[in-house]
């Protein structure tokens, strides 16, 4: 995937990965699309080694992959702060 779908993707996946932790959470716009490109990094390197698939197309089943992945990170982000 080129750059632009990556930021799409990670745009999609920081939004859906920010809904699944409702309540107030700091960082705005660009934290939620580096959040979300991180997100489908860490998803498609985690779904790879696991055997799940990974981020390589932009389908149903990769949103899902990074949107997990940006989920965890969300989860790590909000813990350290």
């Amino acid at each position: 995937m080129g750059i632009f779908s990556w930021i799409i993707l990670g745009l999609i996946a920081g939004i859906l990965g920010k809904l699944l932790f409702p309540g107030k959470q700091g960082g705005g716009f660009i934290l939620t699309v580096l959040l979300g490109i991180a997100g489908a990094i860490v998803g498609g390197y985690i779904g790879t080694m696991l055997g799940i698939g990974d981020v390589s197309s932009f389908s149903l089943k990769s949103i899902g992959i990074a949107t997990g992945g940006s989920f965890l990170l969300i989860f790590v982000y909000r813990l350290i702060g």
